[in-house]
């Protein structure tokens, strides 16, 4: 697939080196060329410097017709502004925008972007978010303590009940989007394929949250 970084501070230049390593098509952008000396030495990828919410300079990393996009500079501002270009503009479904200020991401949420907070977040997260689409926060509270993140059931909670499932992270499935509907589930619901679960859990659940998942269900 192809991924679109921009920034290639500690965050970027981790990300950009691992998915490359992975075998993904990478571009990287930075406004400084300095900042490229951070990717592995053996990075295959491009990078383009530039200012990363430009449309020529996403034109030039190749933004149109990519697969994902992550905007992991130090700005936040900078961040959901070339998230939302990259979303409303080329159309790039697999949006990601890193931020500093918690408090904020309400705001952002509201504009469709998912958003990942700079502490609880590895690479590896991140990674997975942009490769497979697993686990991305779509909101926080502004003390940061709860968070909904959105997540495919993995296959095996597929027949359990919804309420199994959370609870695996001290919280509540609030909705589930199937067959393109989203509802609220009740203590009835079980899980099945393909359900987009919309889980209301404590912040510090979120980061192992993906490897609690795939454990499955306890056994009676």
């Amino acid at each position: 697939m192809r991924v679109i970084i921009m920034g290639c501070g500690r965050v970027g230049a981790a990300l950009a080196t691992e998915l490359d390593a992975c075998g993904h098509d990478v571009v990287v952008i930075d406004r400084e060329q300095s900042a490229f000396a951070r990717l592995a030495e053996d990075f295959g990828g491009r990078t383009v410097t530039g200012v990363g919410f430009d449309r020529a300079v996403l034109e030039s990393a190749g933004l149109d017709g990519a697969d994902a996009f992550a905007a992991v500079s130090s700005g936040d501002n900078s961040n959901i502004i070339a998230a939302r270009v990259a979303r409303e503009t080329f159309g790039v479904e697999r949006v990601i925008a890193r931020i500093y200020d918690a408090g904020r991401a309400a705001v952002y949420e509201r504009l469709g972007i998912p958003t990942v907070a700079t502490v609880p977040w590895a690479t590896g997260r991140l990674v997975r978010y942009i490769t497979s689409g697993s686990s991305p926060v779509v909101w926080r509270d502004k003390t940061g303590s709860v968070a909904l993140v959105a997540l495919t059931a993995p296959p095996v909670w597929v027949g359990t009940p919804v309420d199994d499932l959370a609870a695996v992270a001290g919280g509540r499935v609030a909705a589930i989007s199937r067959f393109g509907e989203c509802r609220i589930p009740d203590r009835d619901t079980l899980v099945q394929a393909d359900d987009l679960l919309h889980l209301a859990v404590p912040a510090g659940a979120v980061d192992g949250l993906d490897d609690a998942l795939e454990r499955g269900p306890a056994d009676d």
